[in-house]
């Protein structure tokens, strides 16, 4: 896939699984503001099938490079993000997986024949990352036993291969100046951000201050019928200066241990 078909099919896809990404999109523009993008994120297991090197393919194809690792102890994941060669405005990539290992026997069976119950052509195909839900309509039931280990396992079994999240780059747009202000005039126009954390994670003295908005809760067909679950969010970067005088383009653990939580059930209210 060439570089800007990749990303158009990211975004309708993703966009069509969280309406409010493009109501705020929409909303920034209308301020005066042209929408640029600092990273998309994406999530799976570390099965060798479909493990980080295997989702990022496309994406190395494009030019870009691993830059960083990260590890995240207590939900056990694993994460590396990507930026272009030679071109530090294209958005970059966030690719994390699950340690499936880390897990209890019975999660760890659970996402095996998860992935066996495909050939393993399925995996080949180029445009994998957007390929969603590629096994049969899921359980509720199993959904919820995922649920009990790992919200992150849950959420990639009903969402399976898409983009977790787009991210606004705060520092391009026109008419704020600062994380505060977006965050501010998203509640204003009656967005929930995720305040795992706090609502801004992240310092200036650490060079970057992110946060986002709640994943929206959308029907989703379960074997059961039914059911109101979490897909995907958007979030909002702004990144300061190195003493270089560059921007900072990695990211800090900590501030996206508490970004993932972004889908997790429990920080949604109660309907």
């Amino acid at each position: 896939m060439k570089t800007n078909e990749v990303f158009e099919k990211l975004w309708n896809q993703y966009s069509k699984k969280t309406p409010s990404a493009q109501k705020v999109k929409d909303l920034f523009e209308r301020e005066g503001n042209t929408v640029f993008n600092d990273h998309i994120a994406i999530r799976t297991f570390n099965d060798p099938r479909v493990a980080i090197e295997v989702l990022a393919k496309p994406f190395i194809a494009m030019g870009y490079e691993p830059i960083g690792e990260y590890t995240f102890e207590a939900k056990k994941l694993y994460a590396k993000h990507f930026e272009l060669k030679n071109d530090p405005t294209a958005p970059k990539i966030f690719i994390s997986q699950l340690l499936v290992e880390e897990f209890s026997l019975k999660l760890q069976e659970r996402v095996k024949a998860i992935l066996d119950s495909l050939p393993n052509t399925a995996f080949e195909q180029e445009d994998l990352i957007v390929k969603g839900c590629l096994w049969d309509t899921p359980s509720f039931e199993i959904y919820q036993e995922l649920q009990a280990e790992s919200e992150y396992a849950a959420w990639m079994y009903v969402n399976g291969f898409c983009a977790n999240h787009f991210t606004v780059d705060v520092n391009k747009l026109a008419t704020f100046d600062s994380l505060e202000q977006v965050n501010e005039f998203l509640k204003t126009n009656g967005f929930k951000m995720n305040a795992s954390g706090g609502e801004i994670k992240g310092t200036p003295d650490q060079l970057l201050e992110q946060s986002s908005i709640l994943a929206d809760v959308v029907p989703t067909s379960f074997k059961e019928g039914t059911k109101e679950i979490t897909s995907c969010y958007y979030e909002f970067a702004y990144r300061y200066p190195k003493a270089d005088g560059e921007l900072f383009t990695g990211f800090i653990a900590n501030s996206a241990d508490k970004i993932f939580e972004s889908t997790d059930m429990k920080l949604q209210s109660p309907k």
